[in-house]
C-alpha cells in the first residue's frame, strides 16, 4: 500500500505546480480584465466585458477539453497552410496552466474590478493633481489597496483554483487525481475498497492544500489590514 501512497504523494508536487503557476496568469489576466472593463475606451471594455461574461458562463471541464483539444486543432491546421506538416502536439502542463489561468482570470477580473471601484476616486484625482502620471497613480495609489481590497475574493477564487487542477487528470497529467485511480485501479484485487479508499487521500491532500492556503491568505489579509481600524 505504501508505494501507492508515495506516488500519489509526488504527485502532490505536480498539483502544486499547476495550480501556483495558473494564479499567476489568472491574476495577470484578471488584472488585464479589470482595468479593460474600467477603462475609458470602448473596445477594450467590450472586450473585457465579453472575457469575464462568456468565461465564466461555460462549464470548466467543457474549456477545458476545448481549449486544449481545439487548441490543438487549430494550431495544426495553422501551421498545415504555413507549409508546415509536422504535426504539434501541446504540452499538457503548458496547456493545463494557461487554460485554468485563463478561465479563473474571468474570475480574477470581477474582483480585481471590484476592489478598485471600491477605492476613493478622490485619492486617485489627488495623485493626478500633483502632477503623477496615470501609471504612477495605478503602481503607488491604486494597486496596493487593490490588493488589500481584493484578498477576501482572491482567496475564494484561489480555493477554487486548487480543486479545479484535478481536471488536469483529463489531459494525461500524472496529477494526484489521476495517481489515486491508476493507484485504485493496480490495487483493487490486493486492497479491499482500494478505488476509494485513494481517491479519499487524494482528497485529503487537496483539504490540507487549501486549509493551508486559507491560513497563508488570513495571515496576509490581517498583515495589509494593520492599519485599519477595526468596528
Amino acid at each position: 500500500m505504501m508505494p501507492y501512497i508515495l506516488s500519489i504523494l509526488h504527485g502532490s508536487w505536480l498539483v502544486v505546480q499547476v495550480g501556483l503557476a495558473s494564479l499567476l496568469v489568472a491574476m495577470a489576466l484578471g488584472l488585464l480584465g479589470a482595468l479593460g472593463k474600467l477603462s475609458s475606451h470602448r473596445p477594450a471594455r467590450w472586450l473585457a466585458t465579453a472575457y469575464s461574461t462568456l468565461i465564466r458562463g461555460i462549464p470548466d471541464l467543457v474549456l477545458m477539453l476545448l481549449l486544449f483539444y481545439g487548441g490543438q486543432i487549430g494550431l495544426n491546421a495553422l501551421l498545415e497552410r504555413l507549409g508546415e506538416f509536422d504535426y504539434v502536439e501541446i504540452d499538457p502542463f503548458a496547456a493545463g496552466v494557461l487554460t485554468i489561468g485563463f478561465i479563473y482570470g474571468a474570475y480574477m477580473t470581477e474582483t480585481f474590478r471590484g476592489a478598485i471601484l471600491a477605492i476613493a476616486r478622490g485619492q486617485m484625482e489627488a495623485g493626478m493633481a500633483f502632477g503623477m502620471s496615470r501609471w504612477q497613480v495605478l503602481r503607488r495609489i491604486t494597486l496596493p489597496q487593490m490588493v488589500r481590497l481584493a484578498l477576501p475574493g482572491l482567496t475564494n477564487n484561489w480555493l477554487v483554483l486548487m480543486k479545479s487542477t484535478a481536471l488536469v487528470s483529463l489531459l494525461g497529467l500524472q496529477d494526484m487525481t489521476y495517481l489515486a485511480k491508476q493507484a485504485g485501479a493496480a490495487a483493487r484485487g490486493e486492497i479491499p475498497n482500494a478505488p476509494l479508499l485513494f481517491l479519499a487521500f487524494a482528497g485529503l491532500m487537496y483539504l490540507v492544500f487549501t486549509s493551508v492556503s486559507m491560513v497563508f491568505l488570513g495571515w496576509l489579509e490581517r498583515r495589509y489590514s494593520l492599519d485599519q481600524r477595526k468596528v
